[in-house]
């Protein structure tokens, strides 16, 4: 049994019906100049409930495909943005 992936990220856009554009950001060594660079990753997320806005940081999980984009899951809404 292998244990579920999870990412934390911000959402990047709601304007779908039950689904979510998340960007994660990760930062990764690079192989010549050991520098660390920004990685930006978006992904399509399903939200059940659209408890997601706009600027929410989330946190998602990794489920079966749920359409041709979506194979993740969002778990909770971690932070609230402010306007």
């Amino acid at each position: 049994m292998t244990k579920q992936k999870t990412f934390t990220g911000v959402v990047a856009s709601d304007k779908m019906d039950k689904s979510r554009t998340i960007v994660i950001i990760t930062r990764e060594k690079h192989p010549l100049y050991k520098k660390y660079v920004p990685k930006r990753t978006k992904l399509m997320v399903h939200d059940e409930q659209n408890a997601s806005a706009l600027g929410d940081k989330v946190l998602i999980g990794e489920t079966k495909p749920i359409s041709k984009r979506k194979s993740w899951v969002l778990l909770e809404v971690l932070d609230k943005h402010q306007d």
